[in-house]
């Protein structure tokens, strides 16, 4: 019988995990698969970890966790989740539920035929987020899917089921600075997207504030696209072309008019003004790429690992 693993990363979700538990199994266990489940506690501050002790010592053939020593992100916690497993399919999903277990049947009857390597689920609506968060998120598959020969599905989740093959591929590459998303497409394989309606959480809070998923979405701009470099090249082209020409305006004004005045000291600080910002975001834009090649030559582990079961 095939065995299909299902990783679950986890922050503060001492609420949802009593939920989420007993909510899949309904579902799984209608399917011809054995089932282990992998939860990760991404240091979380609550009692997240003593529930899945709980639920562990219930359960200690199906259910495992990875305690980290501290916070390291949801991005360390899916890689270490997908590492944990033994499955021959993998599948991701969100513990508040925001991920119907209901299409987990769905998802198993596409993989199985051998026809695709990944099915993912795709968000069709927003409803019950915020405008501005859902105007932004827009605007950021608009943009990454302009910059970037990585393509990513607009409305795509986390949520979906791998094969073993494609797993592997997935876990091949070490670098520190991740972005799921797109290196779920980068690795290639072929993959199926099921469109469903957005699902709000069954308990608990969101940690991801508006602030939080901009700097997501820079990080994987800037993973998947030079394009934010080129911009900053281009600026400083302009800039330069833009004094010189400016340059030569003076000269030949001074030349035609020799009792013109300047235009006046403060026309003067406005151009250093933006001649200095414009310099200024070229070299944040540059330093942060220049960051994330730091953090990398660093070789520090992903996430440690405080206890596992």
């Amino acid at each position: 019988m095939p065995k299909l693993s299902i990783v679950v990363p986890c922050y503060n979700e001492q609420e949802s995990i009593p939920l989420f538990y007993p909510a899949v199994e309904k579902v799984v266990n209608k399917m011809p698969v054995e089932v282990e489940y992998w939860f990760v506690n991404d240091g979380s501050a609550d009692k997240t970890l003593d529930e899945l002790r709980k639920l562990h010592q219930q359960n200690p053939d199906k259910v495992h966790y990875v305690s980290f020593s501290r916070n390291f992100g949801k991005e360390a916690g899916l890689y270490a989740g997908l590492e944990a497993t033994t499955g021959d399919y993998v599948v991701v999903m969100d513990v508040d539920l925001q991920d119907p277990p209901e299409y987990l049947p769905i998802m198993y009857k596409y993989i199985s035929t051998g026809e695709y390597d990944c099915v993912g689920m795709r968000r069709t609506d927003r409803t019950g987020e915020a405008k501005v968060k859902s105007f932004l998120s827009d605007k950021f598959y608009d943009v990454i899917n302009k910059i970037s020969d990585t393509k990513i599905v607009n409305g795509a989740r986390d949520y979906r089921m791998m094969t073993r093959q494609m797993v592997n591929a997935v876990l091949s590459l070490k670098e520190y600075n991740r972005f799921s998303k797109g290196i779920f497409n980068w690795v290639g394989f072929k993959t199926k997207y099921l469109p469903y309606k957005n699902v709000q959480r069954v308990a608990g809070t969101t940690d991801w504030s508006t602030w939080k998923l901009f700097k997501y979405a820079m990080d994987g701009i800037t993973d998947f696209s030079e394009a934010p470099l080129s911009i900053a090249t281009w600026i400083g082209g302009m800039s330069a072309f833009l004094s010189i020409l400016g340059l030569i305006f003076v000269i030949v004004r001074r030349i035609i008019e020799p009792s013109s005045s300047a235009f006046g000291w403060a026309s003067m600080v406005c151009i250093m003004l933006l001649l200095g910002g414009l310099q200024l975001m070229c070299i944040g834009i540059v330093g942060k790429y220049i960051g994330k090649i730091y953090m990398q030559t660093k070789q520090r582990p992903i996430y440690i690992v405080k206890e596992k079961k």
